[in-house]
């Protein structure tokens, strides 16, 4: 499994980059980026199949796993997207009738759940995810699952400054 950090203002290149150096949060195409570059990061060193779907998890409340915000909606489509753009076939939840999808949530996969839909949709892999706010940094977890025995593929932690718009998209 491998973890690597980037911050707001790090949107060049992944590493490490002080959060002290950063005065402005990213925000329209800058945040766009950061999340791709997420979604990058969970593809380097692994092989997925590319005739096995993967399955994308709304990014979940840290301190409540069945709370999303638009923000943790919004962060999965950015990763949904970037997967497909480099070729990975992504499976659009939100069009299946019988996935249950509350409205204010989006497509919450948790654990017990995360074997039943890939083996229903013959995924290789979900990807999940957890935020939380501490202070005005929003911290980011994203995991690559391999369902069978929900094992981490890859993982890839960010942080960002929250800054008022990001802050309005986690009520």
């Amino acid at each position: 499994m491998k973890r690597r950090t980037c911050l707001a203002g790090a949107l060049g290149a992944l590493g490490t980059v002080g959060l002290a150096g950063c005065s402005t949060p990213p925000v329209g195409d800058a945040l766009i980026q950061l999340n791709h570059q997420a979604a990058d990061a969970l593809l380097q060193g692994v092989s997925l199949d590319p005739r096995q779907p993967v399955l994308i998890a709304t990014l979940v409340d840290l301190d409540d796993l069945e709370r999303s915000s638009r923000w943790g909606r919004l962060a999965s489509e950015h990763v949904a997207a970037r997967l497909a753009n480099r070729g990975v076939r992504v499976k659009e939840l939100k069009l299946r009738n019988q996935i249950f999808m509350a409205q204010a949530s989006g497509a919450l996969l948790l654990s017990r759940e995360v074997t039943d839909l890939s083996l229903e949709h013959d995924a290789q892999a979900v990807v999940v995810g957890t935020y939380t706010v501490g202070g005005d940094t929003v911290y980011v977890s994203l995991k690559l699952i391999r369902p069978e025995g929900n094992t981490v593929m890859s993982a890839h932690d960010y942080s960002f400054a929250l800054g008022e718009r990001n802050r309005a998209l986690m009520r």
